[in-house]
């Protein structure tokens, strides 16, 4: 399945709003992704980054998000927990439509790196997945906000779970699938097991192919939109401050340098922005944690639904919805 496959989808069905007016990277796009949310937006031409379509807020709503993967809201975290205990292996294909144009010299300032609000530390792209490989371990996949310094260098902000190990283990190549089908952006929010393929889960929840990037042998989503194939450095630069969760700014922080040397993609790409604290940030971090709340409660009572509520910011919150069939069931969930 595409991300192309499901934008036809929403189309058919009225859900996808389309933008035919060029908009700016700077505040514009942001803003008008910011008043649509929920619904998502597709820019059809961006002023600062000729040739390029800019998606936004594609998983900003559970409803569309479930028929992304073909069931029924009320089933999302079951089907989501059962990938992440089942994940399966994919299928890997050659001559990928995300290796339809490659750019060897490439230049990430013609990109539509987004300014979101006045105080960004620079241009980010936060719908970037960052995809490494650890010999024992095998794929990790995980989201990580880049900040572009120039041409060829992005600065990532790296938290100390899984992808910052695989660098610690000595994993420097990555491949930076941009444009994704919505099960493999699920997936790759999963914190799990390390050694627990988010390639995997994502083939769990609806069949992705992969295919193998140019310069680093990594798989990647074959029908992804742009792959950004680079090393990550042992340089550092200051990243931020930017936007969390919560509303409130980030601090700024010395975080590694990821030099990119190869830009893969498919003809007319369409690039992709994740809004920060709207709906699919929340949705994208808040889902897998209840799935991971959903299984573990599970163990002890009847649950019936779980939720990281709006008002914790889908982080900080939960309220669990049970069956009561005991006396102590609510002390157990």
């Amino acid at each position: 399945m595409s991300l192309r496959a499901f934008l036809r989808e929403l189309e058919e069905a009225g859900e996808l709003v389309q933008i035919k007016k060029p908009v700016s990277t700077r505040f514009e796009a942001a803003a008008i992704m910011k008043k649509l949310d929920p619904r998502p937006v597709l820019f059809h031409e961006v002023k600062e980054a000729p040739g390029f379509k800019l998606l936004g807020n594609l998983c900003a709503d559970r409803r569309l998000l479930s028929r992304a993967l073909g069931i029924p809201e009320n089933k999302l975290l079951q089907r989501l927990a059962d990938a992440i205990e089942n994940p399966r292996r994919p299928e890997v294909v050659e001559n990928p439509p995300c290796q339809e144009i490659i750019i060897e010299e490439p230049d990430l300032t013609k990109l539509p790196f987004l300014k979101f609000a006045e105080r960004d530390g620079g241009p980010y792209l936060t719908a970037g997945i960052v995809i490494a490989y650890d010999e024992e371990y095998g794929y990790n996949a995980s989201y990580h906000r880049l900040m572009l310094l120039d041409s060829k260098r992005v600065v990532a902000r790296i938290l100390p779970r899984h992808l910052d190990e695989y660098i610690k283990r000595g994993a420097r190549r990555v491949a930076i699938a941009i444009g994704n089908h919505p099960a493999f952006m699920l997936a790759a929010a999963v914190t799990w097991k390390i050694g627990v393929s988010e390639l995997d889960i994502a083939n769990a929840l609806t069949p992705i192919r992969y295919a193998k990037s140019i310069t680093g042998n990594l798989l990647v989503p074959a029908d992804c939109e742009l792959v950004l194939e680079g090393k990550i450095t042992d340089e550092f630069a200051d990243e931020g401050p930017f936007m969390d969760i919560t509303r409130t700014y980030d601090i700024l922080r010395k975080q590694r340098i990821i030099e990119i040397e190869c830009v893969t993609m498919r003809r007319n790409p369409i690039f992709q922005q994740i809004l920060p604290a709207g709906n699919e940030h929340r949705i994208l971090m808040g889902t897998p944690r209840e799935a991971a709340i959903y299984k573990r409660v599970s163990k002890e009572c009847k649950v019936l639904d779980v939720r990281l509520t709006n008002g914790g910011c889908s982080w900080l919150h939960c309220a669990v919805k049970i069956e009561k069939r005991g006396e102590d069931d609510a002390r157990k969930a």
